[in-house]
Formats: structure tokens, sequence, C-alpha cells
């Protein structure tokens, strides 16, 4: 553990604590205290520094800890978790999990991080992952299926992160095909799934999941489009350990439940949380933007969109809407794939 993360740590409970007394008990001097807080600041956390009171964090922060997620597990979940890594900074949880399905490890890798220093989102965007506020995570899961069967797993995985929101308080919030959660239009969770193995046969999927919990606007400047966070919604604290063993949870079983049965017991919860569905989009496609009405999604995870009286199925792309008006009435159409 370095200096600054026994910095931390001592000032995790948001009081005030003295430099001699960090000093004391991290076992170095003052100006390594002090060299250790500056760190702290670069990484975009608020801590106070007060002549005669000494350092404290603008808000406490409750760092991640693998023993209290583990023991918040239910019985099933706990014996499907085979490892639970969990770093104070890591380039990519994704990326290590990625490492790790490379060197043979078995379903169940879970690696979680208080920040990430190259984050990634959907074609390789950055994401911004200050520290100690959000939630970086990943699991490695290998299927026995091959990668075609799998079009809709981030669709399931969607609807298993809307399921924890709702353990917690947050109904409100919508799902964006294929993989982002909002809550009033502004990107609150987003989820990466990255495969390793053979399109027919067996193959690893890693699901990256990155959660706002608290964040501040400084910390999440350079984020290019509208964003919040859990604790501003719901108006109050949430603890990061307790939200990682119910996200474990909801996500392990519909893992489960899309091996046996595809993406169709999802169908229905998708529906009710479509933010696209009945409203005039534009889709960003490799060959160029189309636009249409957006009809909800199919078994296979595809994207089922409305142009020119036709009834389209898209499988990749990237969809905003444009401010029409939801488009409610019946409309015949054919069928283009």
């Amino acid at each position: 553990m370095t200096l600054a993360q026994t910095i931390l740590r001592l000032l995790a409970d948001g009081e005030f604590q003295s430099g001699p007394a960090l000093g004391e008990a991290a076992g170095r001097t003052r100006t390594a205290v002090w060299k250790a807080v500056q760190s702290l600041q670069n990484t975009g956390l608020e801590i106070y520094c007060v002549r005669g009171k000494g350092y404290r964090l603008a808000q406490p922060i409750e760092l991640l800890n693998r023993d209290r997620i583990l023991a918040a597990l239910d019985s099933g979940t706990r014996q499907a978790v085979q490892q639970l890594d969990v770093y104070h900074e890591i380039d990519s949880t994704n990326a290590r999990l990625l490492e790790v399905a490379r060197q043979g490890y078995t379903s169940g890798h879970v690696c979680i991080a208080e920040c990430q220093r190259a984050g990634r989102g959907r074609r390789g965007r950055q994401w911004v992952s200050p520290l100690g506020g959000n939630l970086y995570f990943s699991l490695l899961w290998r299927f026995h299926a091959g990668a075609t069967s799998l079009g809709g797993l981030s669709l399931a995985i969607a609807v298993a992160v809307m399921r924890t929101l709702c353990d917690i308080g947050l109904t409100s919030a919508q799902l964006k095909w294929p993989n982002d959660i909002l809550l009033n239009g502004h990107k609150l969770a987003g989820i990466l799934l990255e495969l390793a193995g053979e399109s027919a046969g067996p193959c690893a999927v890693v699901v990256g999941v990155g959660l706002n919990i608290r964040s501040s606007a400084a910390e999440m400047s350079m984020v290019s489009q509208p964003w919040t966070d859990l604790e501003s919604a719901l108006g109050k604290t949430i603890s990061r350990n307790v939200l990682v063993s119910s996200l474990l949870c909801h996500l392990l079983r519909a893992i489960t439940d899309f091996e046996r049965q595809g993406l169709a017991p999802f169908m229905t919860e998708w529906a009710q949380w479509d933010a696209l569905a009945g409203n005039e989009i534009i889709l960003d496609l490799p060959r160029g933007p189309v636009r249409g009405v957006a009809r909800g999604v199919d078994e296979s995870g595809a994207l089922l969109l409305v142009r020119n009286g036709k009834l389209e199925r898209h499988h990749s792309g990237e969809a905003s809407v444009r401010g029409a008006a939801k488009i409610e009435s019946p409309v015949a159409y054919g069928v283009e794939q």
C-alpha cells in the first residue's frame, strides 16, 4: 500500500486529522504526508487543509472492501464468485480480466477498483474514472456456446443493472439501446462487453459496468455528454460495498437465465424501461446516419427501426433521440434486415 492510499484510509471518515497524527499513524514525516495529500488532490479528491486542524476530506468515503462485499452475498452468489480482486488504482478492470481470461481462469472472477487510469467505453471512448466515488466493475464469465449466440447478452446485463437500481430506490431510470442507463436523459451508467474466443465455440465474456455514484463537476469535467449520479438522484448516501454485492447477485442470476433461455425472460422489463421506443431517432451506422422510429428490440437484441414504411433490424450502431415527438400510432410495414 502506498502512502497516499494509507492517508486516504486515515481520512476516509471525513474528520480532521493533524499532519503529525497522520505522520505517526503512517510512520512517515509531515512533509511526506503533505506530498501524499497533494497527490490525492491531483486525482480530483477535494481535501481541506486548515491551519491548526490539519486535513479533512470534503465528504467521507466508503472505500471498497472485499470482506464486506463477500459477506453481503447470498450463498448461491458467493459460491459462484471464484475470486474478487479490489484495486486502489488500475488501468482498466476490463483489460485486467481480459488478461485473466487469456490465462485460462474460470468463470466468476470479479475485478473492481477505486479509480482507473484508462477506463474504456464503447467504440474505444474514454470512461472518466475519478477516485473513490463511483463504481468500476468487471466480471469474467465463460459460455459454452459461441459468441454468435450472445447477441442479446448486453441487454440482459442492462436489465440486471436496472434491477439493482430499483433495489436501492431508483425506479425512474431508463435503458438506451444497446448499453446505456439514463436518468432524465443524462447518463448514469454504461456497460461494455468484451469477448475472447471463437465465434462458434466456447468463449469468455468480460462484463464491464461503470456507474456514477458520487461525482463532482470538477471530477467529471472531461465527460462530453450530460451525466448524473446516484446520490444526487436519490438525495442520500449510497454504500458502494452493498451496491457491488447487489449488482453481483443480479448479474449472476441474469447470466444464468440468459444461458438457459436467451433474452426472452428480459423482454418485458426491457420494454418497460426502453428510452427509445416510440421516438424518432437517428442511428449512426458505419455507412452513415439513418433516421426512423424506434420500435423496441427483438429476442436477438437487435434494435427495431421503422424507416420508409419498412421494419429494419440493427445489431449495432449509436442511437440518439433528436427531440421528435413520441409516435404512438400503429404503423404497417414490411421487414428489412
